[in-house]
């Protein structure tokens, strides 16, 4: 079935997909989800970001016998022609960033794919894209690097405003076809998430899950929260956390109009909201506290359908739901199927469904 790009696609902004980590699957991925993507409906809205040659290795790697067309701007990208990979290189990549070995952690990869995914949110600033699509980065390639941020969602989150702004509140949301989880707290430490869950943070959350399932056309979505303790604290027995912060935020966010429940234990919640054959979920999505609590149970559904998305962002941001599999880079074997669903997802936020 032919995709919705709008009366003429050839006219819109480009969806970015930036490259990821070269030393791990996420060239891969992105040029494999590019190809299925154009084989199905005879044109793509996608315009790679990153390395011209790490990209043109992604497609033999996988089979793929395409031309590529390398843009000096995003300009440019009305005019490639129909059938080549539209890729644009941004200015001060490492050089020769082919050569760096495959499956290993490596400085130079973490610097070309932090600046890759810079340049691609000024180009979206610039109103020269309309999205971006992250393929996957290497956390401590990142460190490697230099580049002061744990993961991709703060890293997005700072460069999202000029410097010295104040930080939009992000979260992360993870979704499949069965089951959508948002996370109060991301990329910390167990010990210092429990000390960051109060009632504000809660409270936003909620507030910030409930406007982006509106725009995807839940109208009043069906929330629930799940507790941090052990059968949601058993009324102060396991832990207080949900009578000091939790419930509190609940009933502020009632108050609000919102179709919030909870606190539900965790251990039980997820199997309650899953949508699955001949079970029909109770719940549009779960906020969970941390972020093992959130992830794991999206995770085991498996990760081949499984969508990242960053919501609170002043744009549309989404990735696959999978790491950089070193073991499997250069194999040809990466499945790309959570990196086509993230651009499905991309596409649905910002209305090309």
């Amino acid at each position: 079935m032919a995709k919705n790009f709008g009366a003429h696609p050839q006219a819109g902004l480009p969806l970015l997909l930036s490259m990821g980590d070269v030393c791990g699957i996420g060239p891969e991925v992105a040029v494999a989800a590019w190809a299925a993507d154009l084989s199905e409906s005879g044109f793509s809205d996608l315009c790679l970001v990153g390395d011209v040659s790490v990209l043109r290795r992604a497609l033999v790697f996988m089979g793929l016998s395409r031309p590529v067309a390398v843009l000096g701007n995003l300009q440019e990208f009305v005019q490639r022609p129909p059938n080549a990979l539209p890729v644009w290189q941004p200015a001060g990549l490492p050089v020769d960033l082919a050569a760096e070995p495959l499956g290993r952690i490596s400085a130079r990869a973490g610097a070309a794919a932090a600046l890759s995914i810079e340049a691609s949110v000024l180009e979206i600033q610039a109103k020269q894209a309309s999205g971006l699509v992250t393929a996957p980065i290497h956390k401590e390639a990142l460190h490697a690097a230099g580049v002061d941020f744990p993961g991709h969602t703060e890293l997005l989150q700072a460069r999202s405003v000029p410097p010295g702004a104040s930080l939009p509140p992000v979260r992360m949301m993870l979704a499949n076809e069965e089951l959508r989880t948002v996370l109060v707290t991301i990329h910390c430490s167990l010990r210092q998430a429990i000390e960051q869950i109060n009632t504000v943070r809660v409270l936003e959350t909620l507030r910030i899950t409930q406007a982006a399932l509106q725009r995807v056309g839940i109208a009043r979505p069906r929330i629930a929260v799940a507790g941090l303790n052990p059968h949601a604290g058993e009324g102060g027995l396991f832990g207080d956390e949900e009578i000091l912060h939790i419930a509190p935020a609940i009933a502020q966010a009632r108050a609000e109009g919102m179709e919030v429940s909870g606190p539900h234990a965790p251990d039980t919640v997820f199997m309650r909201a899953r949508h699955a054959p001949g079970h029909a979920g109770e719940f549009d999505v779960v906020v969970a506290m941390t972020h093992d609590h959130g992830l794991i149970p999206v995770k085991y559904l498996g990760v081949e359908q499984g969508v990242n998305v960053t919501l609170g962002l002043p744009f549309v941001r989404t990735s696959p739901d999978h790491g950089t599999a070193f073991d499997l880079a250069g194999t040809g074997r990466a499945d790309p199927a959570s990196m086509a669903a993230a651009i499905r997802m991309a596409r649905l936020l910002i209305g090309r469904a």
